[in-house]
């Protein structure tokens, strides 16, 4: 999915030389030349990320921040403020408007990309939790409300730096919010993040004796700590290091020397997006384990996809986004049960809903439809994409024998598949189901074990 950034300058070159850097990275950019126009633009329009100039006449920058964080439908909304203003106090400013970063001009092109870039792929990831959370909600669930300021305090935070007047510096100022410790060396920092719950790690680049990048990019790769935010500290000049620790998913940085202030501010941003996340995250599981899922395969069950087709059907009605389909059926099922059991039977369909869920995105619902019929659903997906996803799974159940439990031997399975995707502003979740199981039917009329997307 391409993202797309609102632009918001009152100089129209200006416009057009940021329109044009983006352009040419395949971001969707829209323009807004004041405060008031951005404001409607990002309440009635898509947007993934906006870059806002603060010197315009009547609402500023700082305001227009300010409104956007401070209105539920547009508080999650990443904002990137770009000025001609260079001095410490005018970023801290920006950064306690509620901005996610601040650029001064004139702006490095791979800074600016590869800022938007991550912020981009943040937004994704909270508007699908927010999605379900929605879901949720109009299925009568208590709402997933909270106060994001008072998330941003008392942070776990690990300092990782083997210079000791630096070290004291940072957590001098730091631990007036939170609660903060540190480490000098990198394979012990390591072993604590994965033991223990940080809500953000800062790292050295200078450290004397480790790669402080290397740090970073086996905290990325470990599963515990995957999602774990991270903050280089780099020295000037330091651009190749610090686009290099970005590619690796590093959050924030902040370049010597360190302002405290504008540390603070960086900080407390990112404990704060880390704790909605997981608030997030915990109430939707809490909800889930209530009502929405299978007991016996843990995948959500028909239910909850209705509720959350219909949510996704909407939104793509509104931002012209593609919603696929893919319906899935066990081949020869009753056999299972009828030749071996009905315990056997149980075993397939978990460990059925296990291969699905292991070759999906984390975007998409897997759903029990009900006895061996599954539902995959897949936003942002066209029906092109969604056939060859719907191959990837008939071909990695085929692929291996079912342990069907103690009583009988390992079992050949296939499935067969059927895809269908939006059409029409229209469609209804019943209409593309309907849809999707014609095509399932059509794939066991032909001999099953196949895939086949509807031609309608």
């Amino acid at each position: 999915m391409t993202a797309t950034v609102l632009v918001v300058d009152d100089i129209e070159a200006n416009l057009k030389l940021l329109e044009a850097r983006l352009t040419a990275d395949y971001f969707e950019v829209r323009t807004a030349r004041n405060g008031p126009e951005a404001l409607q633009i990002c309440a009635q329009e898509r947007t993934d990320v906006v870059l806002l100039d603060v010197m315009m006449p009547g609402m500023d920058g700082f305001e227009v921040c300010r409104r956007l964080k401070s209105d539920p439908r547009t508080q999650h909304l990443p904002v990137i403020i770009i000025t001609a203003l260079d001095q410490p106090s005018d970023k801290v400013r920006g950064l306690e408007a509620g901005a996610d970063d601040f650029l001064t001009k004139p702006v490095d092109d791979v800074a600016l990309i590869t800022r938007v870039r991550n912020l981009a792929r943040l937004k994704v990831l909270t508007d699908e939790m927010l999605m379900r959370a929605s879901t949720q909600e109009q299925m009568g669930f208590a709402s997933v409300g909270v106060n994001l300021e008072d998330l941003a305090q008392d942070g776990q935070v690990l300092v990782v730096e083997d210079r000791k007047r630096s070290a004291e510096r940072i957590i001098e100022a730091l631990e007036v919010e939170h609660i903060v410790e540190r480490e000098t060396d990198a394979a012990a920092a390591l072993l604590r993040v994965a033991e223990c719950n940080f809500d953000l790690v800062i790292v050295s680049l200078s450290l004397e004796h480790a790669d402080g990048l290397r740090l970073c990019s086996q905290v990325r790769s470990l599963d515990v700590t995957r999602h774990l935010p991270m903050m280089i500290i780099v020295e000037p000049g330091e651009e190749a290091r610090l686009l290099r620790g970005l590619d690796i998913g590093v959050n924030d940085y902040i370049v010597r020397p360190v302002d405290s202030n504008e540390l603070v501010a960086r900080v407390r941003t990112q404990v704060k997006r880390k704790r909605y996340v997981e608030h997030l995250r915990d109430r939707l599981e809490e909800t889930v384990e209530m009502a929405m899922l299978d007991p016996l395969t843990a995948l959500h069950n028909r239910r909850y996809m209705m509720s959350h087709l219909e949510t996704l059907l909407q939104e793509a009605t509104m931002r012209d986004k593609q919603v696929s389909v893919l319906m899935l059926d066990i081949d020869y099922f009753k056999v299972v049960n009828d030749t071996h059991g009905h315990d056997a039977g149980d075993a397939v369909l978990r460990e059925f809903a296990e291969r699905v869920r292991r070759n999906i995105r984390g975007i998409d619902l897997a759903c029990r439809l009900g006895g061996e019929e599954f539902v995959v659903v897949m936003p942002d997906t066209d029906l092109a994409k969604a056939y060859l996803i719907g191959e990837r799974l008939r071909q990695c159940i085929a692929a291996a024998p079912f342990d069907a439990g103690e009583k009988a031997s390992a079992l050949k399975m296939t499935a067969s598949v059927g895809v269908a995707a939006i059409e029409q502003p229209s469609d209804t979740p019943s209409r593309i189901l309907k849809r999707a199981d014609q095509a399932l039917y059509c794939a066991k009329r032909d001999g099953r074990n196949r895939v086949v997307a509807d031609a309608a």
